[in-house]
């Protein structure tokens, strides 16, 4: 009975996450697959182009950096794999995307949480290109040609309006496909785990972690699900971390601080990986950012609050 009851509140609570989050994912994934196919896009890459030297980069360089910031990753690694770039180009870009890819579903599923989307905007973006900038100036090296490990078959692209607006439509249905897949059988297997009582046991394990990123314990929920599965299908847990374990919006922003910069970091590594780049030093860039980003935004943020209570406290 016990398990039965476990499973009917969390696939409930995994629908209904999959249907606050459709709302988001679904149009945005519609609108951007069709504008594929204007000339929206192109103009975007064409602005950029002419800035790419700052980062160290080719003007084509900003072809996969377009993709992977309007699309994902997977778009702007596909488009790396068709230019001859050199390593010290395809690790800039690597780290840049990194940072900052999927920028409108994610930032919009940020606000869906409770966290000002300029906010994201300013953290992610701010962070590719300061990163970009500080590694052409400090690496000297990586100017042979990369050496890419596999190049994946393209598919044909669609022709004709009807055949654009379907295909448009099938990536974005799949898209929720997808999300419920992960979140319901993910709230599922979190609503067991917390009627069971080992969510709070798992949360003193990593108080330390979070104590020492400036957050309370009632945050580590929302810290795995984004470290794991990423900012998009995490939000799902976060959301449902924000109603029922009461996290501070405080708390909450330092989290998708730390999150922007280190997120879903097992996977977005590893795809990397094909470009015949060292991830490695990649995985090391995220994860000592992440921790001395929040470290700084929490440490300002306490120094603010006690300037603004001290006031408070000679004004009255």
């Amino acid at each position: 009975m016990f398990l039965i009851t476990s499973l009917k509140k969390g696939f409930q609570a995994g629908l209904q996450t999959t249907w606050t989050l459709g709302k988001v994912i679904f149009p945005v994934t519609l609108i951007v697959s069709l504008l594929q196919h204007t000339p929206v896009l192109p103009w975007l890459i064409k602005l950029i182009q002419p800035v790419m030297g700052i980062f160290g980069l080719s003007g084509e360089a900003a072809i996969p950096l377009v993709l992977g910031n309007m699309l994902n990753l997977y778009a702007g690694i596909a488009a790396i794999l068709t230019l001859d770039l050199s390593v010290k180009e395809v690790f800039i870009l690597a780290v840049m995307l990194s940072f900052s890819h999927n920028l409108i579903i994610e930032s919009t599923v940020a606000a869906k949480v409770g966290i000002k989307i300029w906010v994201i905007l300013l953290v992610r973006i701010g962070l590719a290109v300061s990163s970009a900038i500080m590694i052409n100036l400090l690496w000297k090296g990586g100017a042979e040609t990369a050496q890419y490990g596999f190049i994946p078959k393209q598919a044909a692209a669609p022709e004709g309006y009807l055949e654009i607006g379907l295909s448009a439509v099938q990536k974005a249905g799949l898209g929720i496909v997808q999300l419920a897949l992960i979140v319901i059988p993910l709230m599922i297997i979190i609503q067991y785990l917390k009627d069971k009582g080992f969510l709070t046991v798992f949360s003193r394990w990593i108080a330390p972690v979070t104590r020492m990123l400036g957050m309370k314990e009632n945050t580590s929920m929302t810290m795995v699900a984004g470290l794991t599965i990423g900012l998009a299908y995490g939000a799902g847990v976060m959301i449902k971390a924000v109603e029922e374990d009461g996290v501070s919006y405080r708390d909450l922003t330092l989290a998708f601080i730390f999150l922007v910069s280190c997120h879903a970091v097992v996977e977005d590594t590893l795809i990397f990986v094909p470009l015949g780049i060292p991830v490695l030093p990649l995985l090391i860039i995220r994860i000592v950012t992440a921790v001395l980003l929040t470290m700084a935004v929490g440490a300002i943020w306490d120094r603010f609050e006690h300037t603004s209570r001290k006031e408070a406290t000679y004004e009255n």
